[in-house]
C-alpha cells in the first residue's frame, strides 16, 4: 500500500492523485506541480488515502515540486488577473473574426507556458486564425478548448430549480450518467422543464436517490398489474415508492383502495 493525496487544479474539478512519499501534506494546502506539459498550482482536497502499489492513475511524488510559497500565491493571483484581461482581448478578437463562439473562461498555467480559453459552440469552429492572433498578442502557447453545456454550467455556476447553488459548481467533481429511466423510477413528471437543470440536461440530483428507489420498487407491483388484495382482486393504479403504499382499483367494488406493499 502507498499513501497518496488528491489534488484539484480548478474549483470542483476532477481530482488527480499523487504519491505523498514521506511528506505530510495538509488539507487545502497549495502545491506547485509539474504535470509534464506545464507547471501548475493545485489544492490538496484528499490527504492520507491508501492505495495499492499497482493501482493505475497515480502520479509519482517527483511531480510535486514544492508547497506553494507566498511568492507563488502572489504569482497565481497575478495570473488570474491577467487571464481576465486575456478573456476580454479574446472576446474582442472573436467579434472581429465573426466567430459564433461563447467564451466561458480563460486561464494561465502557473508557469505561464500555456493560456487556455474555454468556449462553447453549437457546431465545429475553425479558430485557427484566432489562435494565430492570440499567440501574437500573448507570446505563449494558446489552446482553445470546446466544452459542453454541463461543463459550462459547472464553470459559470448559478441557482438551480431547488433554490440552491448548482451541485456541479459546488461539490460534484465528475459528472455521472443520468437517464430518463431514473425519473420514471422515482415517479416524477417527465416534463423536460421540471427535470432539467440550467444546462438543459437532466438534473444530476436524479442520481442521488435512484438506488434507493430501484431497491424499494423491487418489492412492489408495477402500474397496471392485476393483484390480489385482502378485499379482492384489482389493478394497480398508483404507487408511492417511499411510503410503500399501493393504490388498487378493485374490480368487484369499483373503488380505489390503498394497501401497504407487504399486504399484496
Amino acid at each position: 500500500m502507498k499513501n497518496v493525496i488528491g489534488v484539484r487544479f480548478m474549483p470542483v474539478g476532477p481530482i488527480s492523485y499523487y504519491e505523498a512519499g514521506q511528506t505530510k501534506y495538509k488539507m487545502d494546502e497549495k502545491l506547485i506541480i509539474n504535470n509534464g506539459n506545464a507547471v501548475d498550482i493545485g489544492q490538496v482536497v484528499i490527504v492520507d488515502k491508501q492505495c495499492k502499489n499497482d493501482e493505475s492513475g497515480i502520479h509519482a511524488h517527483k511531480h510535486i515540486i514544492r508547497v506553494a510559497t507566498e511568492k507563488d500565491l502572489e504569482q497565481d493571483e497575478k495570473n488570474r488577473a491577467e487571464a481576465k484581461e486575456a478573456f476580454a482581448v479574446c472576446k474582442t478578437k472573436m467579434k472581429q473574426l465573426k466567430l459564433e463562439m461563447k467564451l466561458i473562461k480563460a486561464e494561465y498555467t502557473f508557469d505561464r507556458s500555456r493560456l487556455t480559453f474555454h468556449f462553447s459552440s453549437e457546431g465545429r469552429i475553425d479558430f485557427r486564425e484566432l489562435v494565430r492572433e492570440l499567440a501574437a498578442v500573448f507570446r505563449t502557447r494558446i489552446e482553445l478548448h470546446q466544452i459542453g453545456v454541463r461543463d459550462e454550467a459547472k464553470i459559470l455556476g448559478g441557482i438551480g430549480p431547488c433554490g440552491r447553488t448548482l451541485c456541479c459548481s459546488t461539490f460534484l467533481g465528475d459528472f455521472v450518467p443520468v437517464s430518463i429511466k431514473m425519473a420514471k423510477d422515482q415517479g416524477l413528471s417527465l416534463n423536460p422543464a421540471k427535470i432539467s437543470g440550467l444546462c438543459g440536461r437532466l438534473m444530476c440530483c436524479l442520481n442521488y436517490e435512484n438506488d434507493t428507489y430501484v431497491s424499494l420498487r423491487k418489492a412492489m407491483p408495477d402500474y397496471g398489474q392485476e393483484v390480489m388484495t385482502p378485499e379482492g382482486k384489482g389493478k394497480v393504479v398508483e404507487l408511492n415508492v417511499l411510503s410503500q403504499v399501493v393504490k388498487v382499483r378493485l374490480f368487484e367494488h369499483n373503488k380505489t383502495v390503498e394497501f401497504a406493499g407487504s399486504e399484496l
